[in-house]
């Protein structure tokens, strides 16, 4: 793992993120042509590196946004957006996919998810001067961090013996929309999929309650075996992984793990600064990145998912956490109807 952790960069992750989070893709809003021109990149970022396309469509797993615009709108508790005209044609939305088989013959068809939302908030109305919302922390921090743990594992002269997918959602600032489509419709089997990390606010050190530097929360920690892995690749490379008091349970079900973890499958969300200045703000900017606490982070986070990934055994949910019950009922369920 050591040359695998060392490929690794913190200019490699820069040179990424500074396209994603430049002012050329206009905030990248769920659908927009800055969502569009995101997703190639990163569909080019993976074919580059040699992953398998895996979405059905090369890299790409399509959806009609006018089809799950109804979908949000039946929601509980959804508003109601004013009235407007029937789109003609549909309106395409892509999560980007890419696989790195295992080497196993029998592991290779289980399946660990590195994934981070690839979608902001787009452009602010009626202002003037600044009025993108660049989305350099929220989530082109997580988008590159997969591109970046794609190329470190892709690079191994003996892969992992299970499968890795790398894979960056659209609509998360809609409510999650990418994830809970993927899974409705997953491109690899629930019932074999293990474990999933999820990537989002890892590039700010700034966090409001202070300075988060070589250090990590996840959220759900104590809900799955999962943290605990985490918790000890941490400690191997020199950064501490621990439990908010408070939003390590908040946050679980904020971002894009939560429809995976409803699912059944045990997947939570790294964050290094859970409220940092400029969130969701025109601030939000590739220059106040720290890259180089972001590619410790990562070293991290290969450790834990090559440990996954080469284990014979899966994480657990927790079954003494009540928190964790439903999540562990919808794995036993999935196991069940195998």
């Amino acid at each position: 793992m050591q040359a695998t952790v060392e490929r690794i960069s913190a200019d490699s992750m820069r040179g990424h993120l500074s396209f994603l989070a430049s002012d050329l893709l206009e905030g990248r809003d769920t659908p927009s042509r800055g969502l569009d021109l995101a997703a190639e990149y990163i569909a080019a970022q993976f074919r580059a590196i040699g992953l398998e396309p895996a979405g059905g469509d090369g890299y790409f797993q399509n959806a009609d946004w006018n089809i799950l615009k109804k979908e949000i709108r039946r929601r509980p508790g959804a508003p109601v957006p004013p009235a407007e005209a029937e789109p003609t044609s549909p309106t395409i939305v892509r999560n980007v996919i890419g696989v790195l088989r295992g080497s196993d013959p029998v592991l290779r068809d289980s399946y660990v998810l590195v994934t981070a939302h690839y979608d902001h908030v787009g452009i602010k109305a009626n202002a003037e001067g600044d009025k993108i919302f660049n989305g350099a922390n929220d989530d082109a921090s997580g988008t590159v961090s997969v591109i970046e743990l794609a190329k470190a594992f892709a690079g191994m002269k003996e892969r992992p013996k299970r499968s890795i997918v790398f894979m960056t959602f659209f609509g998360e600032e809609k409510g999650l929309v990418g994830s809970r489509y993927y899974g409705k419709n997953p491109v690899f089997p629930i019932e074999k999929t293990i474990a999933g990390i999820n990537i989002e606010q890892v590039g700010r050190t700034d966090d409001s309650e202070g300075p988060q530097v070589a250090s990590v929360g996840v959220t759900g920690f104590d809900f799955s075996e999962v943290g605990a892995i985490i918790k000890q690749a941490g400690d191997k490379t020199g950064i501490n992984v621990w439990k908010h008091p408070v939003n390590s349970d908040k946050y679980f079900g904020a971002s894009d793990n939560q429809a995976l973890a409803d699912q059944g499958i045990p997947a939570h969300t790294i964050s290094v600064a859970y409220g940092f200045p400029d969130y969701h703000g025109l601030g939000d900017e590739a220059h106040k990145i720290d890259y180089d606490n972001m590619a410790k982070v990562n070293r991290a986070v290969a450790v834990a998912v090559e440990q996954i990934a080469n284990s014979k055994t899966i994480p657990k949910w927790d079954e003494k956490n009540p928190k964790a019950s439903k999540y562990l009922n919808a794995w036993k369920q999935r196991q069940s109807a195998q």
